[in-house]
């Protein structure tokens, strides 16, 4: 069993329409993400939020997850 990591970043975008917005890392890579991964429940969430979240594979690609502030 491989142990989860916890990355942080910062939200660069998130379109609270379609629920959808992407997570940039210090090293640059993009994480998409969904509204219902955000952890407080409250399904928006301010582009420049600095987050905490875990990376899965989700539809072929990696995607954050249980994000949190």
């Amino acid at each position: 069993m491989s142990a989860v990591v916890a990355r942080r970043g910062v939200v660069t975008s998130f379109d609270e329409t379609v629920g959808l917005g992407v997570i940039e890392v210090a090293d640059g890579d993009d994480y998409p993400f969904h509204c219902i991964e955000i952890a407080d429940g409250s399904r928006t969430i301010e582009p420049g939020t600095e987050v905490w979240f875990e990376v899965i594979a989700k539809l072929g690609r990696w995607e954050a997850a249980r994000i949190s502030s």
